[in-house]
């Protein structure tokens, strides 16, 4: 996984203003990919981060970049709580979630919508997804809008400009180390 690639995809995840972000990357063995996600764990763990696998196809990885201590959060609001119990995930801990949800990923043909959840949707946003199958929503940006429309806009342009800000200062010479923020 490239610099470029991560700031692409996960600029505001790096900068603290969202839990996570999927992103799907080609890789060649599973040992290049491993170390690859080694050196970027030690990288970005000194910031709070973590990169995991969640799941293998066809040469692809789905790889989880998220902080900790904000998924924590998340998981635990009541819109949250409520949806992963009735979708049968183990709340005992987010990293069993992020567990269960791998395996999901794997088990099933169909993507997970509840994975919102886990890089920062709004409970009620994913509920809404689920439950309308991805019809009916106020807007779209980076996710369907089910609830508050005006402060998903907000994020949403708070979201592009971030990652703009943080390609230009990689242009410039800045790197992924450089740019993450601690919790």
């Amino acid at each position: 996984m490239s610099e470029e690639m991560i700031l692409r995809h996960c600029s505001p995840t790096l900068a603290g203003l969202k839990t996570g972000n999927i992103i799907t990357c080609e890789y060649e063995s599973a040992s290049v990919l491993y170390e690859n996600m080694r050196e970027w764990n030690r990288v970005l763990g000194r910031k709070h981060l973590r990169m995991l696998p969640l799941s293998y196809f066809g040469g692809k990885a789905i790889v989880y970049i998220y902080r900790q201590s904000a998924l924590r959060r998340d998981l635990d609001t009541e819109g949250a709580r409520d949806l992963l119990d009735e979708l049968g995930y183990p709340r005992s801990s987010p990293e069993r979630c992020i567990s269960e949800l791998s395996v999901r990923l794997r088990r099933h043909k169909s993507f997970p919508h509840e994975i919102g959840l886990f890089i920062g949707y709004p409970p009620e946003d994913v509920r809404g997804f689920i439950e309308n199958r991805a019809d009916g929503c106020k807007s779209v940006g980076c996710w369907k809008v089910y609830g508050d429309a005006a402060a998903a806009e907000k994020s949403f342009r708070k979201f592009r400009k971030c990652t703009d800000i943080y390609m230009r200062l990689h242009q410039m010479g800045r790197s992924v180390e450089q740019l993450a923020v601690a919790d």
